[in-house]
């Protein structure tokens, strides 16, 4: 199983991670991004995610199918929300699958660093005196 999804609703981490892996797949690794309270010494209220809805699924097709390429992956999994994020909420689900656990920690390091570097995503965090558009990070 190979599938990007980008969604507005919140991200149910339980459903997706069910989804992954076969009985060939030793390993099966998730990465949940969460939205943090706190950004440098601000305090953060809530984010808000924009997303070039068409060119993004694109590049992360384009990262995972690297991924699965460069790895031995059984199942690939990426899920990015955009709109409003209250604090705490997942803001990004990868799960990946493959034999063994290296392929999978490996893999789903990748994919989150190219997702941030490549995709055109947009986070603005909003605090209580204003708010600020905050670049990808590695």
């Amino acid at each position: 199983m190979k599938k990007v999804i980008i969604q507005q609703e919140a991200i149910d981490v339980a459903k997706y991670s069910c989804q992954l892996g076969s009985d060939a797949d030793g390993a099966v690794v998730t990465f949940t991004g969460r939205a943090r309270n706190m950004s440098g010494d601000k305090a953060v209220e809530y984010l808000v995610y924009d997303i070039y809805n068409g060119m993004a699924i694109n590049e992360m097709q384009r990262i995972v199918d690297e991924a699965m390429e460069r790895w031995r992956l059984g199942s690939c999994l990426v899920v990015h929300r955009y709109g409003k994020l209250a604090i705490g909420e997942t803001s990004v689900f990868i799960g990946v699958s493959s034999p063994h656990r290296e392929e999978s920690f490996a893999s789903s390091r990748y994919i989150i660093d190219e997702i941030k570097h490549r995709a055109p995503i947009w986070k603005k965090e909003y605090y209580s005196d204003g708010s600020r558009w905050i670049e990808g990070q590695r």
